[in-house]
């Protein structure tokens, strides 16, 4: 049996945010979090009492070790940190708002440990030990490196035997649609398991049509064992061979919007756990509503509280 049932690497981040209501241009204080998209899926794992390792490189400083009690207090092991003598750990700041205004979000992440992180930093004894490795597109896009050692990844998980679970996670301040398209569409090609939202399904595989239609051309397109694509307020699509399934978004008061992604995407590896797609869109609809009623990236929550929310309510439609 492998020593964990998923791992992931990637950046952490500091994130630093203002009230609602109030602006960063004039902020005396600010609220501190620990961020970071496969960070904050390991954390929803590990909560739920996943076994789960997760690598990232930080400072050896007040930030970096305040970054690592974070992410150790969820339960992830993390003794495969790359810790680095100098160097800083990445930021980035958040000014919520009500309408009319948007939220906005300002990065400040460029030079940090975590994008100096290359092929030959990574434990790969500890990644490969696992039932599945998560990679996200964000880490793809940090530097040219990482985005050999996600190819690497995908790689070594299929020598391994290792499912490969693969987030689009596209982000267009960090790199632009045509330097993310070859690479978003190598990594996807052949996934045990692909997330991507429409609008990037749309943006970087060009596939149209009504919500089902572009779920059906984006398996076509990646050869992916399973798609899950998320419609925004409408919930989530799941595919597999001859399956098409559908979980509505949960009702939720938003508190923070910041995470709900990835909570859905831990919902949905929880259930390829269990050998069930329906249930992880379920479970990955829960998490997210918990994760968006409450602060900060990282989901606090218990398998108890989560599994009687999925009790209680929403329902799947299958065709």
């Amino acid at each position: 049996m492998s020593t964990f049932e998923v791992t992931a690497f990637g950046e952490t981040m500091l994130r630093l945010s203002v009230p609602s209501g109030e602006r960063l241009d004039a902020a005396r204080t600010l609220a501190v979090e620990v961020a970071g998209a496969e960070g904050n899926v390991m954390a929803a794992l590990a909560r739920l009492g996943r076994r789960c390792a997760y690598v990232s490189a930080l400072p050896d400083s007040a930030t970096g070790r305040l970054a690592a009690n974070a992410l150790r207090e969820t339960g992830m092991d993390i003794s495969g940190m790359c810790w680095r003598e100098a160097g800083r750990i990445g930021l980035y700041f958040v000014e919520f708002a009500a309408l009319p205004r948007a939220t906005q979000v300002v990065y400040d992440r460029a030079g940090s440990c975590a994008a100096a992180l290359t092929a030959d930093d990574l434990p790969w004894s500890t990644l490969l030990d696992a039932r599945v490795l998560h990679v996200t597109g964000i880490t793809a896009a940090l530097s040219g490196a990482l985005t050999d050692a996600a190819l690497q990844a995908k790689q070594r998980a299929a020598a391994a035997g290792v499912a490969f679970s693969f987030d689009v996670n596209y982000r267009s301040r960090l790199w632009s649609a045509e330097q993310a398209r070859p690479v978003v569409q190598a990594l996807a090609q052949g996934a045990d398991i692909l997330f991507c939202k429409e609008a990037d399904a749309h943006l970087l595989f060009d596939c149209r049509g009504e919500s089902e239609a572009v779920l059906a051309e984006l398996a076509e397109r990646t050869g992916a064992r399973q798609v899950v694509m998320t419609v925004g307020e409408r919930g989530v699509f799941g595919w597999r061979p001859g399956e098409v399934l559908h979980a509505p978004a949960r009702p939720v008061t938003i508190i923070d919007r910041i995470g709900a992604g990835d909570a859905l995407a831990a919902g949905v590896l929880d259930g390829w756990l269990q050998g069930s797609l329906a249930r992880g869109l379920e479970m990955g609809t829960v998490l997210a509503a918990l994760v968006l009623s409450q602060h900060g990236d990282m989901l606090r929550t218990t398998r108890a509280e989560a599994e009687g929310l999925l009790k209680a309510g929403g329902a799947l439609i299958q065709r």
